[in-house]
This record gives C-alpha cells, structure tokens and sequence, in this order.
C-alpha cells in the first residue's frame, strides 16, 4: 500500500490510474463526468442509440462488479451504463466521512443522470445500489421504465435489520482494517481468485481513500430517527403508484437481503405476474456468482415484456 495519498484539491482524494493497471477482465473503457464539482466515473458500453440498462453497484464494490453481465446485455442489444459512485471505483473521493451522506449519494446520482440524460431507463440494482438507485427512480420517474432489484432494497426503519447485517454494521464501524476486496470475497458464495480480490482493493491504495466504505453500512435507515427514514416512506408512496415494470432476482444465499423482495412483489402495481425468480448458487454479491446468469434472465425479460 502506497504512503503516498493524491489529494486533487482540498478535501478531494482520485485513486491514480495506475492502480488499476492490473485489473483483471475489464476491457471497458472509461468515461467521465463532473457532477456538482466531482469526478464521475462511469462505463458506457453497447449501442448509443438503444434504451439503457444502469447497473448499480453497492458497498463496497464498484462497476468491476459487472464485468460478467455487461457483454451477455450488450450483446443482446442493450446500453450498459455503469457509475462508479462518490468513494468508490474510479470516481472521486472525499478525505472526510463527515462530507458523505445518504443524500449525498442520491443528489449526486440525480446529478449523473440528467448530467448524461438518460432516458427510458432499465435500473438494475443491488446493495446500495438499491437505496440510493430507487431514492433516483422516485425523484426521475419519467426517466425510468423498469426496475430490476436483487439484495436489495428501500428500508424504512420499521423492521428489525437481520442479525447478519448488525454484525457487519459492527464490524465496518469498530474494526481497524477494512479490507475491501476480502469483504467482497466473504459476500460471495464462491472463492474469488486473489487477482480479483486486487481488483477491489485497487481503488484504496491507501486508507485515507476508505472514508466512504467504512461510514456507508450506518447510513441504512433501521431506526426511527434515521434523517433518511421518513424520505425513504415517502418513497415507497411513489413506488406504489408507479406504473414500470418490476422484476426481483434475489440470490438463495445471501443473509442479509433474505425475504427483502417480497416488499417489491407485493407492493408495486408492475411486479405483478413478473417471472420473479430467486438465483440458487448466489451470495450477496450475486453478480461475482452468477452474473452471466443474471444477465441472461434480464436479456429474456426485456424481450418478453
């Protein structure tokens, strides 16, 4: 790990390019967008003039994380669209976990939507990507045509978060090393190889980048007095009138999520009679297990609906 530490402007860390060098099965070109004065970072991929599928990564992955779905979707025919949110990846980062917020996250990829003006927008989401992805879909409803959710979801606060989660909220706010590409490995039902596991650390050469992924997990509204909880009820409010349609893809082994996308089926007029399925052989990160498999099942959705 580097003592070295690229601070671009107060208060601004940028990972340097060259900790990507050896990224393993990315040939994605990168693209950029300054967003209220930060760097983002995003994957375009796919034809330019087709409907786009953004693809939302969570904590504390980054768009890597979709580099076994994103050539099953753009061969099918589909835009990929994958950020790199604040913290993460190869976007921006800020020295302080004070300046993150939930709705930091949700204003800036407000921002990263219409920066870029996507239209008729298929979201698939997981973990985070979920929370601040659907906070987006409500605040651009006319953007969005369908959802996709897998190990996800909306949490309001009304129900006692799993045992599984308190332990890793525990975990990410007491303990001294935070070794991304190892919690990565430990959230999927398979045995990531070390150069995949390189692959995550590569965007923390230092842990002065980590502020973002270490303060993310208290962010979840599982209280009353969450700031986050009465925005995230009001929320659901527009998901129940929202007519898009809806598909859940949860993983069978993943404790955290388990039963989270019952909320979805049954509360959003357009899951109903959707081909929801659970993927067996999927932990958390269902897209390190079973990502072409995702992408298969979302490939025949869209052509079927």
């Amino acid at each position: 790990m580097s003592d070295a530490v690229n601070e671009i402007k107060p208060g601004v860390l940028r990972t340097p390019d060259e900790c990507f060098a050896n990224v393993p099965d990315f040939p994605f070109a990168p693209n950029y967008v300054d967003v209220n004065g930060l760097r983002v970072h995003y994957l375009d991929e796919g034809p330019k003039d087709a409907d786009p599928i953004l693809l939302m990564h969570g904590e504390p992955s980054w768009c890597f994380l979709y580099r076994k779905m994103i050539p099953g979707l753009v061969a099918a025919g589909h835009r990929c669209i994958a950020p790199d949110l604040i913290g993460f990846g190869k976007s921006d980062k800020l020295a302080s976990r004070n300046d993150y917020s939930y709705q930091f996250h949700v204003d800036n990829m407000n921002g990263f939507v219409r920066a870029i003006d996507l239209q008729n927008i298929t979201l698939f989401c997981q973990d985070w990507g979920s929370l601040i992805g659907i906070r987006v879909l409500i605040d651009n409803t006319s953007r969005f045509k369908r959802l996709v959710v897998s190990n996800g979801g909306l949490p309001t606060g009304d129900h006692t978060p799993s045992d599984a989660f308190k332990a890793w909220l525990d975990f990410s706010q007491n303990t001294e090393n935070f070794p991304v590409g190892g919690i990565v490995n430990g959230g999927c039902a398979s045995d990531l190889s070390d150069e995949v596991i390189a692959a995550y650390d590569a965007p923390f050469p230092h842990d002065a980048y980590k502020e973002c992924a270490r303060i993310f997990p208290s962010f979840v509204p599982i209280s009353e007095d969450n700031p986050e909880t009465e925005n995230n009820r009001n929320g659901w409010k527009v998901l129940a009138g929202w007519e898009g349609a809806v598909l859940t893809l949860f993983s069978d082994s993943d404790p955290v999520t388990k039963g989270g996308d019952k909320p979805f089926q049954s509360l959003m007029p357009g899951a109903k009679g959707q081909p929801h399925e659970t993927i067996e052989g999927g932990g958390h990160f269902v897209q390190e297990d079973k990502g072409e498999l995702l992408a298969e099942k979302i490939v025949g959705w869209l052509k079927d609906s």
